[in-house]
């Protein structure tokens, strides 16, 4: 049988555990079905195109790991086919640490959450840096978004999962704050024009 695809973090150590505490026959299942997912779906593409924050991580050559965050507008996150992300890399703070790591190791690992919706996903996979395409840059580059494209990371996916909303705490991102409390004050207004309108005729 091949060997599924949550093997990429489900390894023998984590396997004992799961036995140990009692939830390795329920993934056991899962795995003689396959495993997690391996190709981006309808949904996955939508939600990966919806967010505007998530995290990178990367380890180097001993191990050691690095979480970086990473923000744009939505759909910076691109799926480029079924089995491909890639993103144009804004210039930061030029400590380079993912892309160090990446030239030793090219394991990277995807936290995806929406505090709004109270969902996550996440995705592993093998990056590289792109240096040396600017067409490819350029389509990837969110037009009128103020930051500096400096490469571009591609990203094949491994395996990916989705969590269930347990612990994710509910939070709003401004813009939607914004927007709910527009329309309800739209609300407010036509429903107090429309109570005026009603005293007025009933006089």
């Amino acid at each position: 049988m091949a060997q599924p695809s949550s093997d990429v973090a489900f390894t023998s150590a984590v396997k004992s555990i799961q036995a140990r505490k009692g939830s390795r026959e329920a993934y056991a299942r899962m795995e003689r079905r396959g495993g997690w997912q391996t190709e981006i779906d309808e949904d996955l593409a939508a939600f990966i195109g919806q967010q505007t924050s998530w995290f990178l991580a990367t380890a180097n050559a001993a191990g050691q790991p690095y979480i970086q965050h990473r923000g744009g507008p939505p759909g910076f996150l691109r799926v480029l086919d079924p089995h491909t992300l890639a993103f144009a890399d804004f210039r930061g703070n030029r400590q380079y640490i993912s892309q160090g790591n990446l030239t030793e190791n090219p394991k990277v690992h995807l936290f995806l959450i929406d505090y709004a919706h109270k969902q996550r996903v996440k995705i592993w996979g093998e990056a590289r840096v792109v240096e040396d395409d600017p067409a490819l840059l350029g389509s990837l580059t969110p037009a009128g978004y103020d930051a500096r494209p400096e490469q571009v990371i591609v990203i094949h996916v491994t395996a990916w999962d989705a969590n269930c909303p347990q612990h994710i705490p509910q939070r709003l991102e401004a813009a939607d704050v914004t927007a709910a409390l527009a329309a309800r004050d739209a609300k407010i207004a036509a429903l107090e024009a429309e109570l005026l309108a009603l005293r007025a005729a009933s006089r």
